[in-house]
């Protein structure tokens, strides 16, 4: 029996005290970290899944398109119902943060309070695909760094959540944020993660307060050469693809 039948509800922490401090360390980084998003009984369920072809609408193995090392699984719709719930439950309280960016940076396009209608803003612009991934690296695997764009329509926010646990599961592996501003050379972050742990961060790009005003800098992610075990990730893209 799939274990997706079995995925407990979640009440996502998101509306508690520190919400607020979540959203000024995204607005100085471009990105911030929600510690203990899932349990690990959830996290190892979550992995699991990775073995079920039944769930994915694609598997992507990255070193044949140049992307890294490494491999990963687009959910199809249905999505399983955790994913469904994250997806739905984060993206209203991302989006405060995406307006004010889009604002900032003059961009006019500002995004609906409720998920669904996001969507269909996607499937109206031929984005019918689902986003949501898992993905899975083994010794010497890596992911390069980039940006998950799919489509004319973009949710400037994106999760990843860790599902498994640094030093047990895998060595190595850790995820990196880079900073591209003008006429500077890239920033980049390494995030500190552990099971369960999710980072929400920017996907293209975000606005940075400069002596005239604010200006766009451009972000790209990746992760870094696993050394040793198996490390999977849950990714959960807002916007859908062509």
């Amino acid at each position: 029996m799939s274990p997706v039948a079995h995925l407990p509800s979640l009440l996502l922490p998101i509306q508690t005290p520190n919400w607020p401090d979540l959203e000024h360390s995204l607005d100085q980084d471009g990105s911030a970290i929600i510690r203990n998003l899932l349990p690990s009984t959830l996290c190892r369920r979550l992995s699991n899944l990775y073995a079920e072809p039944e769930h994915f609408r694609s598997r992507v193995i990255m070193a044949r398109h140049g992307f890294g090392r490494g491999e990963y699984q687009y959910f199809r719709y249905p999505l399983p119902d955790i994913v469904q719930q994250l997806r739905q439950s984060l993206y209203p309280a991302l989006v405060p943060v995406a307006n004010r960016w889009n604002e900032r940076m003059g961009i006019e396009i500002r995004y609906p309070d409720d998920h669904r209608a996001f969507l269909q803003r996607c499937h109206d612009a031929g984005q019918l695909r689902p986003t949501p991934l898992l993905l899975q690296y083994g010794p010497q695997d890596y992911n390069c760094l980039h940006q998950d764009l799919y489509g004319e329509q973009v949710f400037p926010l994106q999760v990843a959540i860790l599902l498994s646990e640094p030093g047990l599961d895998f060595t190595g592996g850790e995820f990196v944020l880079t900073e591209q501003r003008p006429r500077m050379q890239s920033r980049p972050q390494v995030i500190g993660l552990k099971q369960g742990d999710a980072v929400v961060f920017a996907v293209h790009q975000r606005p940075v307060k400069g002596v005239r005003g604010y200006y766009r800098v451009n972000m790209r992610h990746g992760v870094s050469c696993v050394h040793s075990g198996r490390r999977h990730t849950l990714g959960i893209i807002f916007h859908d693809a062509q």
